[in-house]
Order: C-alpha cells, then sequence, then structure tokens
C-alpha cells in the first residue's frame, strides 16, 4: 500500500508500506476519501525531524476489502465511514464496531461520519428546542454543520456570527436566518435591555476555536440559557467572562470522549444525509490526492473565502 507520513515541518512523504492485517474484530478497508481536519494542524506545523513519522487522517470513508475473523458482520464490498485512524492511505484497519455504512447514493468524499457525529453529539446535549433561539458563533466547517444540523430542530429564530462576510453568505443558503459580523451584532442580542421580552439566545454554540469567539458567544447567552463550547480550543487560555455565572447559564463542553456516545450520534448524523437532510455538498470545497497532503494542510491554513472543507480523495 501507499501511506502519508510527517516526516518534519510542513512536510510530508508519500511511502510505500506492507498491507496492515486485520485483527480479529477489524476490518480493512481499500481508503476511497479522507477529511483533513484542523486538529492535525499542530502536528503538520511542528512535527521534529528527529522524531518518528506521524501518520495522520482520522476522518475516513472506505471500501472494506478484508474482515477479521470476528467481523463477519461486515462483508468485501460494503461502503462503511467511522472511527479510525492513518487514513491518509491507500489502505486502513478500523474497528469493526467504530463503523457503519455509508447511506446508499452518497459519494464518499460527502459521507464522512466523524466529524459530523462530533457536531451532533454535542448538540444533542444542549437541550435545544422546537421555538428556541439559537446562535452559531464561529462559521467554517464546523459552524455551517452546525446551522444545519440545528435548523431541523425548527428554532424560532437561527443566527450566524462570522467577520467573513462570505461565511455568512454560506450560512444564510444553510438555513441561517439572520447573519452578522461581531461588531455589527444588535445591541439587544448581548445585553438586558429591560424589556419584558429577552432578545438573547437560548442556545448559543460556539464553533470559532478562539478566545474572542468564545467571548462573543458567551455574551449572546440569555440568563438561565445554554452555551456549548464546539470550537476546538488548542491554544491560548479559552477564558470564559464571569458574567455566565450570574446568568446562571449552562456550559456544556462539546468534546465527546465517549466512543459508544459517539457512534451513537453517527448513525443518526448519517441518516440524516441519507434523508439529504444534511448535506457535505456545499463543505467539502476542496479535494487533493494523497501526494497533496501538504497542499491540503496549506490550503486550509491559509483559509481563502472559498475555503470550507478539504478531503483526500482517492
Amino acid at each position: 500500500m501507499k501511506i502519508s507520513q510527517l516526516v518534519g515541518p510542513r512536510t510530508s512523504e508519500v511511502v510505500a508500506a506492507d498491507d496492515p492485517v486485520p485483527g480479529a474484530d477489524q476490518v480493512l478497508v481499500e481508503v476511497l476519501a479522507s477529511g483533513v481536519c484542523t486538529s492535525d494542524i499542530g502536528p503538520w506545523l511542528s512535527h521534529d525531524p528527529a522524531a518518528p513519522p506521524v501518520r495522520l487522517g482520522h476522518e475516513i470513508v472506505g471500501r472494506v476489502v478484508g474482515t477479521g475473523r470476528d467481523a463477519g458482520r461486515w462483508a468485501p464490498g460494503d461502503l462503511v465511514t467511522g472511527l479510525g485512524g492513518e487514513g491518509f492511505a491507500t489502505l486502513a484497519v478500523m474497528d469493526a464496531h467504530a463503523v457503519l455504512p455509508v447511506p446508499a447514493g452518497i459519494e464518499p468524499a460527502h459521507a464522512i461520519g466523524e466529524p459530523v457525529a462530533d457536531l451532533e453529539e454535542a448538540l444533542s446535549r444542549t437541550g435545544v428546542r422546537a421555538g428556541d433561539r439559537v446562535a452559531v458563533v464561529g462559521l467554517g466547517f464546523m459552524g455551517l454543520g452546525l446551522v444545519q444540523l440545528a435548523k431541523r430542530h425548527a428554532p424560532g429564530l437561527l443566527v450566524g456570527v462570522d467577520p467573513d462576510p462570505a461565511r455568512r453568505e454560506r450560512a444564510l443558503r444553510l438555513g441561517a436566518d439572520l447573519a452578522f459580523a461581531p461588531d455589527d451584532l444588535p445591541e439587544e442580542y448581548r445585553k438586558d435591555t429591560g424589556r419584558a421580552t429577552d432578545a438573547r439566545l437560548a442556545v448559543v454554540l460556539e464553533a470559532t476555536g478562539t478566545t474572542s469567539g468564545l467571548s462573543t458567544a458567551g455574551s449572546l447567552v440569555r440568563p438561565f440559557g445554554t452555551l456549548c463550547v464546539v470550537g476546538y480550543h488548542h491554544t491560548g487560555d479559552a477564558m470564559m467572562d464571569m458574567d455566565l455565572w450570574y446568568k446562571a447559564v449552562t456550559v456544556v463542553n462539546g468534546f465527546c470522549p465517549d466512543r459508544t456516545r459517539l457512534m451513537g450520534a453517527m448513525r443518526d448524523a448519517l441518516a440524516l444525509i441519507g434523508e439529504r437532510r444534511f448535506s457535505y455538498a456545499p463543505l467539502v470545497t476542496h479535494r487533493f490526492g494523497l501526494e497533496g497532503v501538504d497542499d491540503a494542510f496549506r490550503t486550509m491554513t491559509a483559509a481563502g473565502p472559498d475555503y470550507v472543507k478539504g478531503v483526500l480523495v482517492l
């Protein structure tokens, strides 16, 4: 097989390797698509050339080509997606309990289960209900995914917040009722105006991964509302305004460390994809081959106005 591996900062190489052999409870898949995730930018930017190579790629869609002794519920030819690793390769081994079928009629690049499962699982813990006023702060890939997922709950108002006008326009096309730059948010959305009806938001979904975005999100939540921190806060202090305490806001950590919960959320999200109620089509804006891993990360880092998400397509 061929596999891409990090050998230095911003430097990958494709090498030949022995085909992996699935264990008793594993499946071997021919990788058809593998998403490029922001959580892998850190290793790509800073890998030590003196350290062993690192193999990335955990957002996998593939065709089963082999099964272990105890993975008989899967058969060669099945299209699957799920939780895995070392997916920037032509072949990958995946846990048979951590994959699900790709919905019929959906192309591999639009059926990546792991990231949408993360979003769905986080949203499921917010208690969002029909009629709630909801905001999504940060309209990159995660935020635009959350707009689609939140829309199906029939919010009374769905607001997108992002400084980039191209991102705001995408959010409106995907179902947001209104979209604002952070500095242009109506005052009534952020402060108690003394009116009988509080215009602040019942559920706010933060998807920026920045402390400034977290601050904006926190300012929008009404008293006794819910702030869900979905953004990947891998740098900075990610400090929260103590006003959240005085507003009795419930803070939900959007990260889920439990595989069982994630697989349940993935099942629900893939059903939405199969029903065309969630679509990757407007989110996957860039495609790369296996030799293009570094180009994919460079494009993600630059994040121009036409970029939402990149996928390796093999």
